[in-house]
């Protein structure tokens, strides 16, 4: 549950600190005191969207730190713990409103993101705004409602995932099915293309290769007759350049043997002549080896033919044929299997139709009882909010399974007869805005006792319901804080007589700027406040007897 907290500079908050206990509290106070401001700063701390507007005025930043005793939360725990970011039983949660930058949160000391505030927050504080019954109108609500009463979200969540599977393998199915006009052609094309580039039969270093081949021949006289030339000038003419340097070789030869310093040049005219007989060797083996078959260059022009026509057909360079027909031939596989996928796929579809439709009946059926209780519960509510004689239902009719929805099979509608006698309607149609609200109030009441969350916020939910009407929402909050904590922002004493504790909201005003202040009140002093609420500004003997008479009335029933 909430245990304390503290807001700083905060719209005209300058600072305040509190403390909470269990049971029911009620926050009163004059119009305009700032008596919302407590629950903006919880909604604020616990992952709200901040404005810089609320930042107060001539300050930088404002601060709210909020603490929570977790020992009766496990859920909160192990979710805290999955995000290491647990400290055991107390939680602290610290928000940073910046005027200029964006806002900054911590849980335990470590940094969080607004997600993981408003993911923590689920598990800690339910917060019922003064204009939920705005909500209650709408179809998607009221079924949110009754998955929340029965128990069934889980139930509804596995149910939209397993009808977005089913509808995703609907979906692919369907377009495969009308793309097989398309697909036979394109299959006929591919298997053709593919075939007539597999022909070719060639690597891209084998077309490389060929075009260098095709080079060579078309060189072959200008190739023989040049290494022609070159091995008469090395080494078989007269004279030859072997011929020079073996008689260079003879010479300096003599000459080493009268001049020791000439050896060296000796030995590299004769390496000269050696390097160049092994040239003219390679030379004349190479002039030996070179095929003047006019043949060969007939079919390399083919070879070399084909590969151009077919890059220019596909209009891709000639080195990317295989390549080509290696994605071509992905593709055609693809396709060819697309005739089995689309028997497996559609075995698919079923299973995954028959999987969800299998789970949308189970949440029917829960829904359906569950609707049962909760008609039961709110039309009681509804007896002592002085709505006597009036009805609450709600009905939950199947549709057709091929209408189903990721919602399930379910049409939920709250419907409600005011008065006795007057047939069971739309709630939107027969509810007045004060009926409405009180159904409301029944609502969360109902749904708020189901639930896990140890900390419930009523803000301004009393609006238009008065006098022992308002007494009995007092109780219905008063019993509902016998097991939970309950805050409860209220303008009706009727409603602030049955709280366990009492909170009160002023606004002061210090040298022209003003402040709001909230103080815990005691014994006589909640004695004043309900009297105020009773009598406004001028409060009599009587209306504190009154007062008094009330709340300890209230308090010999808890």
């Amino acid at each position: 549950m909430l245990t304390h907290i503290l807001v700083k500079d905060l719209a005209i908050v300058s600072g305040l600190e509190l403390d909470f206990e269990a049971g029911m509290t009620a926050l009163t106070g004059e119009t305009g005191a700032g008596k919302s401001i407590l629950i903006d700063a919880l909604g604020l701390v616990l992952g709200d969207k901040a404005d810089a507007q609320l930042v107060r005025a001539g300050c930088d930043r404002a601060e709210i730190i909020a603490g929570f005793d977790l020992s009766a939360c496990p859920e909160a725990r192990d979710w805290l713990t999955e995000q290491d970011l647990d400290a055991g039983d107390e939680c602290l949660v610290r928000r940073l409103l910046m005027r200029q930058g964006r806002s900054r949160a911590y849980v335990n000391g470590h940094p969080a993101t607004g997600a993981q505030l408003q993911s923590l927050s689920e598990y800690l504080v339910d917060i019922h705004g003064q204009h939920a019954h705005q909500s209650l109108l709408r179809a998607a609500h009221q079924r949110e409602l009754l998955d929340d009463y029965g128990d069934t979200r889980a139930l509804a969540t596995q149910v939209s995932d397993l009808y977005r599977a089913y509808r995703d393998r609907d979906q692919r199915l369907e377009r495969l099915r009308a793309e097989g006009a398309d697909r036979t052609a394109r299959l006929e094309l591919l298997r053709y293309q593919v075939e007539e580039l597999a022909a070719l039969d060639l690597d891209a270093a084998a077309i490389r290769d060929l075009d260098q081949e095709q080079k060579r021949l078309a060189h072959l006289g200008e190739l023989q007759g040049t290494s022609g030339r070159l091995l008469q000038r090395l080494y078989e003419g007269e004279p030859s350049l072997h011929a020079e340097l073996s008689q260079a070789d003879s010479d300096l030869e003599t000459l080493s043997a009268l001049d020791e310093r000439l050896s060296a040049t000796r030995e590299l005219v004769e390496g000269a002549a050696i390097q160049v007989e092994e040239a003219a060797a390679n030379l004349r083996r190479y002039l030996d080896e070179l095929d003047l078959d006019p043949g060969l260059m007939e079919q390399v022009e083919q070879r070399l033919t084909q590969v151009h026509d077919l890059a220019r057909k596909y209009r891709i360079p000639p080195e990317q044929i295989p390549e080509t027909l290696r994605t071509m031939r992905e593709e055609l596989g693809a396709l060819e299997r697309d005739d089995t996928a689309l028997e497996t796929l559609a075995g698919e579809r079923d299973q995954a139709r028959a999987a969800f439709l299998t789970a949308a009946e189970r949440l029917s059926d829960a829904r359906s009882q569950a609707a049962q209780r909760l008609s039961e519960t709110v039309t009681k509510a509804m007896q002592e909010l002085g709505m006597d004689g009036g009805r609450f239902a709600i009905e939950v009719a199947r549709v057709p399974p091929e209408a189903a929805t990721a919602q399930g099979l379910d049409r939920v509608e709250f419907l409600v007869s005011a008065n006795p006698g007057q047939p069971m309607q739309p709630l939107a149609k027969v509810a007045s805005g004060g009926e409405l609200s009180r159904i409301s109030l029944g609502l969360q009441v109902a749904t708020a006792e189901c639930g896990a969350v140890p900390t419930l916020v009523f803000d301004e939910v009393d609006v238009g319901i008065g006098g022992g009407v308002a007494e009995i929402v007092g109780r219905l909050l008063q019993t509902l804080g016998g097991t939970r904590q309950v805050l409860c922002v209220t303008h009706l004493p009727q409603v602030a007589a049955q709280a366990h504790n009492h909170l009160l909201v002023r606004k002061l005003t210090r040298a022209d700027r003003t402040y709001t202040a909230i103080e815990s009140l005691g014994a006589a002093e909640r004695v004043d406040e309900v009297a105020r609420m009773l009598g406004g500004r001028e409060i009599t003997r009587k209306t504190l007897d009154h007062a008094r008479e009330m709340i300890e009335h209230s308090q010999r029933r808890i």
